[in-house]
C-alpha cells in the first residue's frame, strides 16, 4: 500500500512567515480561444513538503541536486514521539533504548499530526509547532541518522535565536524533509520514496514523498 505524505500545494496555503507562497496563473485558455490551457507555477523552495540540502545553512556544502538517491529511497521508520514544546533527546532515547538500532531514515510523527487540531488543518502558519530540540539534533547526529523528516515546515523551533538544530543536522551532511503530512499513517516500518525536483544550484527542493507499507 502506498501512503502519500506530501502536502497539497495550493495558493494561500501556510508558508514560513516572509517567504513566497504558491502562485498558479492561467496564461493560455481554451475559453479565450487558445489551442490549449497552460499555467505557470512558482513557489518558494521551502513551501509545503520539501527537503533541505546541507547548503541551506552550511555555505559551500552539498546542493539538492548533489544528494544521492540512496539516501532518499529506502527503508525508514515512522515513530510517534512526544515533544512539548519540542522533541528532546530523552524522548528519542525512550524509543530507542540501548541495544535497539536506530534506522538511517527516521520520520518523526509529533503532536503536530495528532490531537483535535493538527497543524495542517489550519490555513494560517502555526508558530507553536513541535520541532527538534538542540539536544535531539545532537542525538540524531551521534547515532548517524542520514535522513530525518518532520511533520511541519521546519526542524527548528520557531522562536530559536540561532538555527542550531539546522546547523547541527546539516553540518553532519544529514538530509532534512520538512512539511510532511503524517496524520494518516501510523508508527512503524515503511519504504520511503522521496523524489525532489532536480533543481540545479538550489539549497533545497520541493518533493513528493510516499511511504510504502
Amino acid at each position: 500500500m502506498l501512503h502519500d505524505v506530501s502536502v497539497m500545494l495550493r495558493p494561500g496555503m501556510p508558508t514560513w512567515p516572509g517567504e513566497p507562497g504558491i502562485r498558479l496563473e492561467l496564461v493560455k485558455s481554451m475559453a479565450r480561444g487558445d489551442p490549449a490551457n497552460v499555467r505557470t507555477f512558482s513557489e518558494g523552495i521551502h513551501t509545503g513538503t520539501h527537503l533541505d540540502a546541507p547548503e541551506h545553512f552550511i555555505d559551500g556544502a552539498r546542493m539538492s541536486e548533489q544528494l544521492p538517491l540512496d539516501v532518499l529511497v529506502g527503508p525508514c521508520v515512522v515513530v510517534e514521539v512526544a515533544g512539548d514544546p519540542d522533541v528532546s533527546a530523552p524522548a528519542l532515547e525512550a524509543l530507542f533504548p540501548l541495544g535497539r538500532p536506530v534506522p538511517e531514515r527516521l520520520l518523526l510523527r509529533t503532536r503536530n499530526s495528532t490531537g483535535p487540531s493538527p497543524v495542517w488543518t489550519h490555513d494560517t502558519f502555526q508558530t507553536g509547532y513541535a520541532a527538534i530540540g538542540h539536544d535531539a539534533a545532537r542525538w540524531l547526529v551521534e547515532r548517524r541518522v542520514r535522513l530525518v523528516g518532520v511533520d511541519y515546515l521546519s526542524v527548528e523551533p520557531f522562536h530559536a535565536k540561532e538555527p542550531i538544530t539546522h546547523r547541527t543536522l546539516l553540518g553532519a551532511d544529514m538530509v532534512l524533509i520538512e512539511g510532511l503530512d503524517l496524520r494518516r499513517v501510523t508508527a512503524g516500518p515503511y519504504r520511503l520514496l522521496c523524489l525532489p525536483l532536480l533543481l540545479q544550484g538550489a539549497e533545497g527542493a520541493p518533493a513528493r514523498v510516499v511511504l510504502e507499507s
